[in-house]
């Protein structure tokens, strides 16, 4: 073979290896990037976090905290939604009697907020507005008529829902006609604004799950549901040594599977936490599973109510716990 022509051999030879090379090379990287995408979204939560007011109402409440600082303080903590509580303005709206003014000012603050810190507004829980479930009629229209305006805010600020509570009549069979009467008239009004009516078990009848449920079943509208709260099963409280304590207890587990199927939000409470981070009263990892088995996907608010730690780090733990006992699910 003449020399030119073995010269020209090993140009061609060398070029298609460096090609072929360079392509498996960029093979190789797409792979890995593909895998390591694969891998992120693997690890990702089947949920969003959002911040429970609650969390900080002694921090209003005590310390005079402005409520209006909620957006601030849940985007230096990592959260993603708001769930507002109304109850936490009441001294400013109360004193202006739930004027158009009032109302619309609130909107526009907390509005102006969220957006300034880039989370998004999810719901308002709604406390002290009248009785939903009572057995007296017009008491109970009354109750449904307050809660319009809060239909209306939650509309202005983009929320999905308000939250709200059913008490009233201690009878069984009154306060489930009771309640299906009182969140079919509140929901009626709240679909023309798209909002949902939810309802969590929140003390009394309400925290028996199978019996929320059934008031649920007798509503049968899309835009009424359930908030099911990790801690809310105390039925009933009693008064010993100067102290409040559960007298009744629902079955947390069971509850929350009984409420699951019509629930439009979650809110992970959390009270106190042992030497691991775990909470006391109950396995997150098991309640997890029953969310994620529903197959919810929406936000779960942190709600931290204990005692033993500050409101910022106990929200914090109630943070953590919940991502931690999310990636122990698979």
């Amino acid at each position: 073979m003449k020399l030119r022509s073995i010269f020209k051999y090993i140009c061609v030879f060398g070029m298609m290896s460096l090609l072929l090379g360079g392509l498996s090379c960029k093979d190789s990287k797409k792979k890995e990037a593909e895998v390591v995408e694969e891998t992120v979204v693997e690890d990702k939560p089947f949920f969003k976090i959002s911040l429970a007011q609650w969390s900080i109402n002694k921090m209003i409440r005590q310390d005079s905290v402005d409520p209006y600082t909620f957006a601030e303080k849940a985007k230096n903590w990592g959260f993603d939604g708001l769930e507002y509580v109304s109850q936490l303005y009441y001294p400013e709206l109360e004193a202006a009697n739930f004027s158009e003014e009032a109302m619309a000012s609130f909107v526009e603050k907390s509005n102006a907020e969220a957006k300034k810190h880039g989370l998004e507004n999810i719901l308002i829980m709604i406390d002290g507005q009248g009785d939903l479930a009572t057995s007296d009629t017009e008491k109970r229209k009354e109750a449904v008529e307050n809660h319009y305006k809060w239909v209306d805010a939650a509309a202005d600020m983009g929320c999905h829902s308000i939250r709200v509570n059913l008490a009233g009549s201690n009878d069984e069979e009154e306060w489930i006609a009771n309640s299906v009467d009182g969140l079919t008239q509140l929901a009626t009004y709240a679909k023309k604004k798209n909002i949902n009516v939810i309802v969590e078990n929140h003390g009394g009848l309400s925290s028996k799950g199978n019996m929320l449920a059934k008031v649920m079943d007798e509503v049968g509208m899309d835009n009424c549901g359930t908030l099911p709260d990790f801690g809310n099963f105390c039925v009933k409280m009693e008064r010993k040594d100067d102290k409040w304590e559960c007298a009744e207890m629902y079955d947390i587990y069971k509850g929350i599977s009984e409420l699951m199927p019509y629930a439009k939000g979650v809110s992970a409470k959390a009270y106190n936490f042992d030497k691991d981070g775990n909470e006391t009263r109950m396995d997150y990892e098991r309640i997890l599973k029953i969310v994620k088995d529903a197959g919810y996907n929406g936000y779960i608010g942190v709600e931290y109510e204990g005692w033993d730690l500050g409101e910022e780090e106990g929200i914090l733990a109630t943070k953590e716990l919940l991502l931690n006992a999310v990636t122990k699910l698979n």
